[in-house]
């Protein structure tokens, strides 16, 4: 199974040319590398332009809203059909991102939404799921974890559960630097399929794959590929500076 690398640009760059830039060298860097799956996440305005230059790199969308017009109906100000993503060639979609479930109250009930209706028009939703430092510090992290999950995950299929990626990403390392251990990355990565087995069964693990993310870095992504046995990594900050994705891109 190839790792799986996936750049989440979040709201950057700040210019099209400069998106333009990024994704070109990132392109170039890695078009020799064939045992690993790359996937890049721009903001919405940058998703065509990107699509038409792509080669062995995947397009992936940072969100996504949970109707699929015209039978949902196009009435929602502001919002991106899975639809629509479709149609500009994209194969994945964030969903659940902490930082939606910060910023904008997103919840597991409207994440599940989301999670179905990218599933609906054959597209692979990446669900992100986490704790927060004092849910840590609590003891609380696989209780959340489990109720995530559940939630994220009601009515979903067996069948459907092959086309779903699961990142893990502990709020407290977000953006911080300091990323998560890799005994603790395997732990947590090691629950999820224990989760997943129960509300499932074994035989749901099998294509699973489990992403970490949070203070991702060319210098500790192999530790989590190779001795966390984790199936790919979710990059933030890192995916920005092309020299340094790329080098991720190689360790991985």
């Amino acid at each position: 199974m190839k790792p799986l690398i996936i750049a989440n640009w979040k709201m950057n760059p700040q210019a099209l040319a400069e998106a333009k830039e990024l994704f070109i060298s990132v392109k170039r860097g890695v078009k020799n590398i064939r045992n690993v799956e790359v996937v890049i996440c721009p903001p919405f305005p940058y998703l065509s332009i990107i699509n038409n230059q792509l080669s062995l790199i995947q397009l992936g969308a940072q969100d996504c809203f949970w109707e699929n017009p015209p039978a949902g109906g196009g009435a929602f100000t502001g919002e991106v059909s899975p639809v629509m993503l479709k149609d500009l060639g994209c194969k994945y979609v964030i969903v659940g991102h902490s930082e939606r479930r910060r910023y904008f109250g997103e919840t597991d009930e409207m994440i599940n939404k989301k999670l179905k209706a990218v599933l609906k028009v054959k597209l692979k939703p990446i669900l992100c799921i986490g704790e927060t430092k004092k849910q840590k510090e609590k003891g609380e992290a696989q209780s959340v974890l489990k109720s995530q999950l559940k939630k994220g995950l009601e009515k979903v299929s067996k069948k459907e559960i092959q086309n779903i990626i699961i990142a893990y990403e502990p709020i407290w390392a977000i953006g911080t630097g300091k990323s998560c251990d890799t005994n603790t990355a395997m732990s947590m990565s090691l629950l999820i399929k224990k989760i997943i087995g129960q509300l499932y069964s074994r035989g749901a693990l099998k294509n699973l794959k489990i992403l970490y993310g949070g203070s991702v870095d060319s210098k500790n992504v192999k530790g989590f590929i190779k001795e966390a046995q984790i199936e790919g990594v979710l990059v933030g900050g890192a995916s920005l500076d092309a020299k340094e994705f790329i080098q991720l891109v190689k360790n991985a």
